[in-house]
Formats: C-alpha cells, sequence, structure tokens
C-alpha cells in the first residue's frame, strides 16, 4: 500500500471511511472535497448533478438525515464491496435507519467515487428511487 499503488491506497482511504461511518465516529462527508461533484442517476426525487458538496450537503443530505433525527441515524449496516481501480472506488452497500414516523428505511446503494488528493472529487449514486421516494414523500424532515 502507499504512494507506489495508488489503487490500494485510495480503496483503504474509502474503506476507512465507511468503517468510520458504520461505526458513527466519523460522517462521510469527511472524504468529500468542497469541490465535489455528486450525480444521482435514476428517476428519484434528488435525481440530477450537484455542482459542490455544500449544495449536494443541503440540498439532500441534510434533508435526508433530518428524516432520521428522532428514529435511528441512517447508516451503512453492510458493507458489500469495495472495489477500486487506480483514482475510482466503487463501494456496494446497504444503508438502515429509523425514520422520524417510526417506519425503518432501508436501501442498497452503489457509490462511484473518484479521488484527486485523497478526497472525493466525484461521486455517482446508483439505489432504489422508490424506496428513497417514499421516504421523501412520506416523512417531513424534523
Amino acid at each position: 500500500m502507499g504512494a507506489a499503488d495508488p489503487t490500494e491506497e485510495h480503496r483503504a482511504i474509502v474503506r476507512r471511511a465507511f468503517e468510520a461511518w458504520q461505526e458513527g465516529t466519523r460522517p462521510i462527508t469527511d472524504l468529500f472535497a468542497a469541490d465535489m461533484v455528486w450525480r444521482i442517476e435514476g428517476h428519484s426525487v434528488a435525481s440530477r448533478e450537484y455542482a459542490s458538496t455544500q449544495e449536494f450537503v443541503d440540498e439532500v443530505l441534510a434533508p435526508f438525515g433530518a428524516r432520521f433525527s428522532a428514529g435511528e441515524r441512517f447508516w451503512p449496516r453492510t458493507i458489500r464491496a469495495v472495489l477500486a481501480d487506480g483514482d475510482t472506488v466503487v463501494v456496494l452497500w446497504d444503508g438502515h435507519g429509523v425514520a422520524n414516523d417510526g417506519r425503518p428505511y432501508d436501501n442498497t446503494y452503489a457509490w462511484f467515487l473518484r479521488l484527486r488528493d485523497g478526497k472525493v472529487v466525484e461521486g455517482t449514486a446508483f439505489y432504489d428511487s422508490i424506496s428513497f421516494n417514499d421516504l421523501w414523500e412520506r416523512v417531513a424532515p424534523a
């Protein structure tokens, strides 16, 4: 690992970030560069491109997290795979939380992350938009 093998270095950086998020010791946003571009693919209510980390946090992550503030925080219950090739890391993971209405929210995500200097500069997310839309429309942010 190290500078001689950037693929393994990137895989380790992302794995550590996901494990810290899973344990509740660090938010996943610590992995994001300020100038990150994030895309949510598909047809969910949040599907589009976000031009910066701040825009993504303000328009998706903060209102999403607020839907769990009275329940159990949303977290990656299972990290199924962390695959890497050069500066790109793909994480397949299962997320879980209990929303403010007391109902569980479970979804499987595939995140494609491009790193530069140890931070994500470009991300693309795939997930079950039906489950996401149900949560977004059913539960108001606290």
